[in-house]
């Protein structure tokens, strides 16, 4: 697969007086798993609602596999998997039928749901137990049952926002091992946001490290690893947890509109302890 998954030139996003993205540029190569970092408030999930169309492009232009995000929202649409930080399963229905309900919504042909929900649900490892109820799956089963949901519609781009927060190390490894045998086996380009550097550091081709709305690093793990130490090539060899304090450290000031407002927190905590 050749070509460009996602172009974005000049993205620029306020919210009232707070400018959340600020003329970001990046693209990323179809096939490639790319990271965006940054502390809260850099602007990543706004970015990511704009390349989704859940927000609008204001400034600037956003293609995906070609689309103009602002003009052809219903063609991106039909190319995209999605999976939000807030939880998208219901408790109260099967494995199988939030599978399903999301088979409508993404308009797979009705004669084609029936094996295609029983295919998203082995390719995540949740086929015997698919006609339990939701509410009774451990968090990593939750994740990964929204990861079926978001597979139903064969996605050439899927974009995952913090899919593991609130899991333990185990269920985190086994949502992106999931991940992994759906990539080698489709080709499908990912793009993710996460606070675990090891994360990003294992999984991720390339990475964007955003901060009060711009990019400030993009590269490989290798080479935001290998540019930070050459900056103090006496010391040990950098991390990427290094990387991203270099760059953000600075968002630990008085800025108000740094860590997000009380409606984010809210939200993420509420989803980290469902899951957890």
């Amino acid at each position: 697969m050749t070509g460009n998954a996602v172009d974005c030139t000049g993205l620029d996003y306020r919210f009232g007086a707070t400018r959340a993205v600020d003329d970001v540029d990046f693209s990323v190569p179809a096939g490639e798993v790319f990271g965006l970092l940054g502390p809260n408030g850099a602007g990543k999930t706004t970015t990511i609602r704009a390349i989704t169309t859940l927000l609008p492009v204001p400034a600037g232009m956003i293609r995906v596999f070609g689309h103009d995000v602002a003009r052809e929202r219903m063609a991106v649409r039909r190319l995209l998997g999605y999976v939000p930080q807030q939880l998208s399963a219901d408790a109260a229905l099967t494995g199988r039928e939030n599978v399903a309900l999301f088979a409508r919504v993404y308009d797979v042909p009705r004669r084609e749901r029936p094996s295609r929900i029983t295919q998203a649900l082995d390719t995540v490892g949740l086929g015997e137990v698919a006609d339990r109820m939701a509410g009774t799956y451990s968090g990593g089963m939750v994740r990964r049952l929204e990861l079926a949901q978001a597979l139903i519609s064969a996605p050439r781009l899927l974009i995952l926002d913090e899919p593991t927060i609130g899991l333990d190390p185990i269920a985190r490894t086994t949502v992106w091992e999931r991940l992994d045998q759906v990539r080698a086996a489709t080709g499908m380009t990912v793009l993710v946001t996460t606070h675990y550097m090891d994360e990003a550091d294992q999984y991720c081709d390339r990475l964007a490290l955003m901060h009060r709305g711009k990019v400030q690093a993009l590269g490989t793990p290798a080479e935001l690893k290998s540019a930070l130490h050459r900056l103090a090539p006496d010391g040990p060899p950098s991390t990427l947890e290094d990387v991203f304090r270099h760059y953000a450290d600075s968002a630990l000031d008085d800025h108000d509109h740094e860590g997000g407002d009380f409606r984010d927190v809210r939200s993420t905590r509420r989803t980290a302890s469902r899951l957890g």
